[in-house]
């Protein structure tokens, strides 16, 4: 994985008649799509890429990243990239993870703008003309914000926005709410993005944290047309962790919260049991149970633990740092030979 860029030749801009920068219609249009085990849907995704994507007036290149599956997905995708010269596959040499093929999908867009969108077609692609919109009114960043999710369980709908409301108010910049990965992102956001030398990457946070302009594009999120879920609650619970501790402080500082109670605790505890003594109606009675003791000192080890463990989880990360590996390793790009006559917005 290399961070080195060429230098980035943008859209160009012209006037409006309010005075505010708009970008020419003109310009190559990326779409990254990460898959991992999706034969049963790809093909019928790349469709309906093909009826919408001429909607936007741009020309446009479909990067589709296979990330270690095991299915028949790789043969699909090698039989579109032979059929369609607008398409490009990028087959890494295992499975990295979500967030990993992502971010290889866009160190290989060429796009003056470049939208992340799953395979599985929950985030409907009709959506991309109306952040193409946005993108030429001026928008850096275009983001879905979910109006509804079809086709999902009450109980994960609930914990999907405790934690998004949670992240919101852990990270130091802000991030909006209701939202997944699929986006839209100018050039300009997708090279500070990728040049950030982080290892272990949670993309919605990078993108929020460059700063730009972003607005929402509010949609419904379809349920699965085939296909299953990739990501077991193991899985939502790991991310989730990589999520708060890779881009916020706010755990580990809720260590000397932890630290406060537990003081607090003991010298209330230890100012009853004065009382108590001192107490001459209550002298034969004097003292503390051995229920009060063991809770006191199971809270306290309980703390304790919970807090080396969220030491430990930033000195993990910051080893894997350390190490330098990539986060992704490409093992062969597949394209058609009658490659499309597109300008690649990187070049100078």
């Amino acid at each position: 994985m290399s961070h080195t860029h060429s230098p980035t030749r943008h859209a160009p801009t012209i006037a409006s008649h309010d005075g505010k920068p708009k970008r020419s219609a003109q310009g190559l249009l990326s779409i990254v799509i990460p898959c991992h085990n999706e034969e049963s849907v790809i093909e019928t995704t790349h469709r309906r890429l093909l009826e919408v994507l001429p909607q936007t007036g741009m020309e446009f290149e479909i990067v589709y990243v296979d990330d270690g599956s095991y299915d028949g997905t790789l043969e699909r995708l090698e039989r579109i990239a032979a059929a369609d010269c607008r398409a490009r596959v990028v087959e890494l040499a295992r499975n990295f993870g979500q967030q990993a093929a992502m971010s290889a999908g866009l160190s290989q867009a060429r796009g003056n703008a470049i939208v992340l969108i799953d395979a599985d077609l929950q985030d409907p692609p009709e959506v991309i003309p109306e952040m193409v919109r946005l993108w030429q009114e001026g928008v850096d960043v275009a983001y879905g914000r979910r109006r509804s999710r079809e086709g999902e369980t009450r109980l994960k709908l609930i914990t999907a926005s405790l934690f998004h409301r949670l992240m919101a108010r852990m990270v130091p910049h802000p991030i909006p709410i209701d939202t997944g990965d699929f986006k839209l992102l100018d050039r300009a956001v997708v090279d500070a993005v990728c040049a950030l030398p982080e290892k272990r990457r949670y993309l919605r946070s990078l993108v929020a944290w460059t700063g730009f302009h972003h607005e929402p594009v509010w949609y419904d999120r379809q349920a699965r047309t085939a296909g299953v879920t990739k990501y077991s609650v193991g899985k939502l619970l790991a991310l989730a962790v990589d999520a708060l501790v890779i881009s916020s402080d706010v755990p580990v500082r809720l260590t000397w919260l932890a630290a406060g109670t537990l003081a607090a605790v003991g010298i209330v505890s230890g100012t009853l049991a004065a009382i108590s003594a001192t107490n001459s109606d209550h002298a034969a009675t004097a003292g503390i149970s051995l229920a009060a003791v063991v809770t006191v000192v199971a809270l306290a080890a309980a703390i304790q633990t919970a807090a080396v463990a969220v030491v430990g989880e930033y000195v993990a990360r910051t080893y894997r740092e350390a190490q330098g590996r990539p986060t992704w390793i490409v093992k062969r790009t597949i394209q058609s030979r009658a490659q499309p006559h597109v300008s690649d917005s990187r070049a100078a």
